[in-house]
């Protein structure tokens, strides 16, 4: 429910009134004092959907933007003309209760995109206990991150701005994106290289080893459902009036990690780190985007000018149309990922099942664990080396002669190339 309170111009208050009951619309009218060129201020209880229709009429009875129209969210109207309104909003074909008007969604916009300083500092503080979370293999660090990340409000920005036809608010969404991402790499890339040389992290480690680093270096398809996902319950929660705090970690996810994670490649030298984590960052960036845009314009909301909608319409067609080409060919990247993961995955699987059916031939020696070790790198990655432990009874030779030739003979044809295989005996005791 909302509150609509609009200051009359002089000679236009029957007019205003006579909209208002068109609409069955009950309102209060008080007059106005200060001795201006308004004569009389009208409160208005409406719907969510009404908001919108009523507006409009507003609108064709002479009320512009000179005048003062305020809505505000009200907790309870108890009336019965407004049960009689809200049931026939209700009964009207494709309205959703839950739609904000325009309005209400382009106000809502402009104040989830801060400030510059604001921004700026938030997403440099967000990146710095990123990096941190990430070296610290911490989970809990790397969400805490997400919290105060403000992406949410530029990439919100972005989409209201290319739907209702406001220009000014897309180029300041579409900077303030392009500030922040860049923003957080660098703060990234300089924290992980004080890190580095500080001595903060032990010497000679592997960040690619890492738990939390290693799993956004391979990005697959889900990550971009992630992504979209995110893009859509932003776009929702904006349109509802719902607050979108807990949605602007969503986003987060999507791109605050992927982008610490940039930075630490960049600091210790590893351009497969950078390239994997990069492209999820920029997929993540680009899928928000889009699908945030969708969600708006399939909702329903237009430029407030009708001159204004072809134009809209156009903007909307070319940067969808533009960003989902960009998504589509990062996406590339990302099937040749999922594929290589299955690929290994299947080989994985094929590597333990021969090893098992070699051991299984010795009645006593007995397969305790299978360990396979693949090449470096994103695409191309494949088994390298299988180091498989057996365990044997003591004193009983005879039960692994020739074991390690039909284990390695198994590993090969398993995986369809020459394969390193070692075979460690351990021995072991009946209990």
């Amino acid at each position: 429910m909302r509150l609509l309170q609009v200051t009359v111009p002089t000679g236009k208050r029957e007019t205003v009134l006579d909209s208002l009951d068109e609409e069955g619309v009950d309102y209060v009218v008080t007059d106005e004092t200060s001795g201006r060129e308004f004569t009389a201020i009208v409160y208005a209880p409406l719907p969510n959907p009404a908001v919108e229709p009523v507006l409009e009429q507003l609108r064709d009875a002479g009320i512009d933007d000179q005048a003062y129209t305020v809505v505000v969210e009200a907790s309870a109207v108890v009336s019965q003309r407004f049960d009689e309104l809200e049931e026939r909003y209700a009964e009207r074909e494709a309205v959703d209760e839950d739609r904000i008007a325009r309005e209400e969604l382009l106000g809502h916009a402009e104040d989830l995109a801060p400030t510059l300083r604001t921004y700026t500092t938030m997403t440099v503080i967000s990146a710095i206990i990123a990096t941190a979370g990430l070296l610290l293999d911490s989970p809990a660090v790397v969400v805490g991150s997400m919290v105060i990340a403000p992406l949410i409000g530029p990439a919100m920005a972005a989409s209201v701005g290319t739907v209702l036809g406001e220009d000014e608010l897309f180029v300041r969404g579409v900077k303030l994106q392009v500030l922040g991402m860049s923003l957080a790499v660098v703060s990234a890339a300089a924290f992980a290289v004080f890190v580095r040389y500080s001595n903060l992290v032990p010497p000679g480690i592997d960040v690619t080893q890492v738990p939390e680093i290693r799993e956004r270096l391979t990005p697959d398809f889900l990550s971009l459902a992630v992504a979209l996902g995110a893009g859509v319950a932003g776009a929702l929660s904006l349109s509802s009036g719902v607050s979108a705090a807990i949605v602007g970690v969503m986003i987060a996810v999507a791109l605050i990690p992927p982008a610490a994670t940039v930075g630490i490649g960049l600091a210790w030298g590893l351009p497969m780190v950078g390239i994997g984590s990069g492209v999820l960052a920029l997929v993540n960036w680009l899928s928000i985007n889009v699908a945030a845009i969708a969600v708006l314009w399939s909702s329903g909301y237009r430029p407030q000018q009708w001159f204004q909608f072809d134009d809209a319409r156009s903007a909307v067609l070319k940067r969808v149309a533009t960003l989902a080409v960009a998504v589509a060919v990062l996406s590339v990247f990302l099937g040749g990922v999922t594929y290589n993961s299955f690929q290994n995955g299947v080989s994985d699987r094929d590597i333990r099942e021969g090893v098992d059916g070699a051991v299984a031939e010795s009645e006593r020696a007995t397969v305790l664990d299978t360990e396979v070790q693949y090449t470096d790198g994103i695409l191309l990655s494949q088994s390298e080396r299988v180091v498989v432990t057996v365990g044997v009874p003591p004193g009983d030779d005879r039960s692994v002669t020739g074991l390690s030739v039909e284990i390695d003979a198994a590993v090969d044809r398993a995986s369809g190339h020459d394969v390193e295989t070692q075979v460690r005996y351990v021995t072991i005791e009946d209990v």
